[in-house]
């Protein structure tokens, strides 16, 4: 196969997979609502099950209503019947997932959960199968065709199922109001953990402080600047209150600038009005200040204005943010 062949194969998997998609768009209807409102209303846990890929999308699924504030468990639809009936709970709501409906593992458990009186939902491909006449709601993800050359592999039907998947995620994270900080605390590990939890105040107190009064001298700055390894020094009032900045850049403008270094201070060299940040703020949100800015370093200061510290991009890039 030459690479135009390949390529003509990969567009159309990809148009047939997004087809089936859009074609979900007809599906959201009555039922899609009422499994919504049937899971709001659940006391206990969301137990979604399946056989083959089906199973593989049904872990996807449980693992993102989980991170979303919907508890939920993953249960094997061939297991099930071999002991793991037994993690179902009076209160629950069970999601069966099956692409024909027919399959016998799901013949089997289905009778069982309608024995258990759990509020049955059957995302199905076929509405007029087994599990879609057993289900007390239907998500129907029926798609005209498979991505597969041979209309067999799962594939569009994965995709829809999936999808269907998210859309019941998403509308419930709505309806509870679960927000940024919400996430945060189901994803503390990682770069999209940090993203989320990670402050200001929680990487500049690993840097120096330096800081001169505006009447130091060009050694005492210089030293200072040097001390800190930040490329920076701070100019402050006896309050602590932030008066400029004096940088590597600011001092190699001066020396362009000046020929006599006699009684230069650091009113004279420092940049006024400097880019700072709260401590309490998200690291990626100074994040975007240094971006938006184009500068490596922020000033931190607390809530009243007082100097607290530096924060330098380094820092950012050292935990992964950037």
């Amino acid at each position: 196969m030459d690479a135009k062949s390949i390529l003509a194969t990969a567009d159309r998997t990809v148009s047939l997979e997004a087809e089936s998609l859009m074609g979900l768009r007809q599906f959201l209807n009555e039922d899609f609502v009422k499994a919504v409102e049937a899971i709001i209303a659940c006391r206990g846990r969301v137990v979604v099950s399946g056989i083959g890929k089906s199973a593989i999308i049904a872990q996807k699924i449980v693992a993102t209503l989980n991170s979303t504030g919907t508890p939920g468990l993953y249960m094997h639809a061939a297991d099930a019947i071999h002991g793991d009936l037994g993690m179902i709970q009076q209160e629950d709501v069970v999601i069966i997932i099956s692409k024909s409906g027919n399959s016998p593992e799901i013949k089997v458990l289905v009778p069982l959960i309608k024995n258990f009186n759990n509020t049955l939902i059957g995302m199905v491909g076929n509405d007029q199968s087994f599990l879609a006449k057993q289900s007390d709601i239907i998500l129907n993800t029926t798609v005209s065709q498979e991505a597969c050359p041979n209309n067999l592999a799962p594939t569009s039907s994965t995709t829809a199922q999936m999808v269907m998947g998210d859309a019941l995620a998403v509308c419930l994270m709505d309806l509870k109001g679960f927000t940024g900080e919400d996430f945060a605390r189901f994803h503390p590990g990682g770069t999209l953990g940090k993203k989320l939890y990670l402050r200001v105040s929680d990487l500049y107190i690993q840097n120096e402080k330096p800081s001169v009064g505006i009447d130091s001298t060009l050694k005492e700055f210089i030293v200072s600047i040097s001390a800190s390894r930040l490329g920076m020094t701070v100019v402050t009032d006896e309050k602590e209150a932030v008066l400029g900045v004096i940088t590597d850049g600011d001092l190699r403008r001066m020396l362009e600038k000046t020929t006599s270094l006699d009684g230069i201070t650091a009113r004279d060299v420092m940049t006024t009005k400097p880019k700072t940040v709260e401590a309490q703020t998200l690291a990626v949100g100074a994040l975007d200040i240094l971006r938006t800015n184009d500068i490596t370093q922020l000033v931190v200061v607390a809530a009243d204005g007082r100097y607290l510290g530096i924060l330098h991009l380094h820092d950012l890039i050292r935990e992964g943010l950037l």
